[in-house]
């Protein structure tokens, strides 16, 4: 399943409008490379692009007919406890047929019980839903936000679609940008609802919104919450070894052809070996991105030895998609990267990277299994317990680009004084962390040490990983290519996020509760192996080039972001660029550079208006 769009108008008849329901689908056809289909009525047209995985060629949009009217589903992401709501729906009088898809089964749901029918999915899913009866419209998100939904109303209506590139594909939606969607870019802040361009919203995870004649409501059906944990650590152990095997053995229930995105840290060598576990016939594919540490060089990264062995281990059909820096600094590459995500990010070159490993794993499989979320749940991601960076009052990876040198959110060194008062990124970042604070909730009694990690970890899950995952989501499916996240269940969430720090750490090292649960399954070098960062650049030429780019931005009397940006400030990188190269600053000046030359090249590709 891959990508929707739709649009709702009361005062238009939306079966004279299928061109422009077509433009909007066709700027999904990279994630939807199979076919494409569209349904439209007098007041609501629904657009869907298709991606087949383990085989599946069930028609969306899948419309049930009733004799009060339609109602019309599709579905995107990988839907799991497919079998149970088969199940519940077969002893009912008007049971789905064998052969119907996850969006027939979802339709049935609803027309036997209602909303709740919907909402009781799980697993990675955004629906949109079309109640002909009373010509209103559904849109449900997954409790952990995974797949992205996108939104924007109309004086008559609302358009929706999976990706922000398809929204503005409609006649009605401007590209245009204000100071608060600046704001969320120069801090990644990742606020619940915020869709970056102007009067463009997004779904927020967990939530479930209704558009009829009578306006817009909202409603969160699921949040993180907080609860005793009572289980030992033997048993807590057990459970998370169990849902993990589920997880995992769920993915590969339908068929063969997925992967697994393999660096040799514990979290993707614990998906390998669990995978392999499951398989049946076949061998299990896995995928390393190796980027070169020096022109002719790619053997000298830290990750290669674990994955060779996580790869001898299990017997695995290892692909090693080895990049250099002319592949990351590609500039098709680049500019697909950017088109993928919609919006500028600071992670630059390890976007591309990422990109690059999907388009590569894409030759082989339909979807690949990443372990993101896993070092958030577990305690593994850097500074996880430094007091710095989890007491600081604001965003945690804004603590952390202060302490690595950097000044105004995380990539908004190189603009404009001016513009940089105007935005006050500072105080954005401490306001939108007092609103996170505010809402985590806490045990009576909880020590110090649990309240701080519970809140940094909260804040991580509901806003940065907010935008990392439906990131990684759109760089893949711009490959083609689903990407699946067994560790974002939302049940290994919940449980994870309540068992103590100290039970997490339980042998003083980061992630000892996973290593427990998977360590048995893995070679002892990865078993012990410490937390490490993803695969970078760190080739010297590529700090020139962020310099050279950046150089010719300045003389370019017609690029749009010369207006926002600090010359002074390129001008000293000019002189001096150590800090790109390498170095505990490099981190942050990167994400500056990237963010700029980003900005310019969104600014001018997308045709984005800057209002201030």
């Amino acid at each position: 399943m891959s990508g929707l769009v739709g649009w709702v108008d009361y005062a238009r008849d939306q079966r004279r409008e299928r061109p422009v329901l077509r433009a909007m689908a066709g700027a999904l056809a990279a994630r939807g490379p199979d076919s494409e289909a569209l349904w439209t009525a007098p007041h609501a047209g629904i657009g869907f692009r298709f991606l087949a995985v383990h085989g599946d060629s069930t028609p969306q949009p899948f419309t049930a007919h009733t004799a009060d009217g339609p109602v019309t589903v599709c579905v995107t992401g990988a839907p799991t406890g497919v079998a149970e709501l088969r199940a519940r729906l077969a002893g009912r009088w008007a049971a789905p047929a064998l052969e119907t898809g996850v969006a027939g089964l979802i339709a049935h749901a609803y027309l036997a019980e209602g909303i709740a029918g919907v909402t009781r999915l799980t697993g990675a899913f955004a629906v949109a839903l079309w109640d002909g009866r009373t010509e209103e419209l559904l849109l449900v998100r997954d409790r952990l936000g995974t797949q992205p939904l996108f939104y924007h109303l109309t004086d008559s209506g609302m358009v929706f679609a999976s990706e922000r590139k398809a929204l503005l594909a409609h006649p009605g939606v401007e590209a245009q940008i204000d100071l608060y969607g600046l704001r969320e870019l120069f801090s990644c802040a990742g606020t619940a609802g915020h869709g970056i361009f102007t009067a463009v919203h997004q779904v927020r995870a967990g939530e479930l919104v209704r558009f009829s004649r009578a306006g817009l409501t909202q409603h969160r059906y699921w949040r993180l919450t907080t609860a005793e944990h009572t289980d030992n650590l033997s048993t807590t152990v057990d459970t998370v070894r169990s849902l993990l095997q589920e997880n995992v053995t769920g993915h590969f229930a339908g068929g063969d052809d997925l992967g697994i995105v393999l660096t040799g840290t514990l979290e993707s060598s614990a998906l390998a070996a669990l995978a392999a576990r499951t398989m049946s016939g076949g061998r299990l594919r896995t995928f390393t991105v190796t980027v070169a540490q020096q022109p002719g060089d790619p053997g000298s990264h830290p990750d290669a030895r674990y994955v060779a062995e996580v790869v001898r281990r299990f017997g695995t059909d290892h692909t090693d998609v080895v990049l250099d820096t002319a592949d990351v600094l590609d500039p098709l590459a680049r500019a697909l990267t950017l088109r993928a995500g919609d919006v500028p990010d600071p992670l630059g070159h390890t976007n591309t990277s990422t990109y690059l490993l999907c388009r590569d794993a894409g030759q082989q499989v339909r979807g690949v299994l990443t372990d993101e979320l896993a070092e958030v749940i577990f305690g593994g991601y850097p500074g996880a317990c430094d007091a710095p960076a989890t007491d600081w009052q604001t965003l945690p990876w804004i603590a952390l680009a202060h302490q690595r040198g950097g000044r105004y959110g995380f990539g908004a060194d190189l603009l404009d004084p001016d513009l940089q008062a105007k935005l006050d990124l500072n105080g954005y970042c401490h306001d939108e962390w007092a609103r996170s604070v505010a809402d985590a909730e806490h045990l009576p009694g909880e020590d110090e040490r649990d309240r701080r990690m519970r809140r940094t970890t909260y804040l991580r899950l509901t806003r940065w990983n907010q935008l990392r995952l439906t990131h990684l989501e759109s760089l893949a499916m711009a490959a083609g290519v689903q990407a699946r996240m067994p560790f974002s269940d939302h049940r290994l969430v919940e449980y994870a996020y309540n068992v103590p720090w100290a039970m997490k750490g339980f042998d003083g090292r980061e992630q000892s509760l996973l290593r427990a649960a998977v360590g048995d399954l893995l070679p002892p070098s990865v078993r012990h192996r410490t937390v490490s960062p993803y695969p970078v650049a760190t080739d010297p030429t590529y700090g020139q080039w962020l310099v050279d780019e950046l150089s010719a931005l300045l003389a370019d009397s017609n690029s749009p972001a010369t207006a926002l940006v600090d010359r002074g400030a390129i001008r000293a990188l000019q002189t001096d660029q150590r800090s790109l190269v390498s170095g505990p600053r490099a981190w942050v000046a990167r994400a500056g550079a990237e963010m700029v030359l980003a900005l310019d090249a969104w600014l001018r590709r997308y045709g984005v208006r800057v209002a201030l």
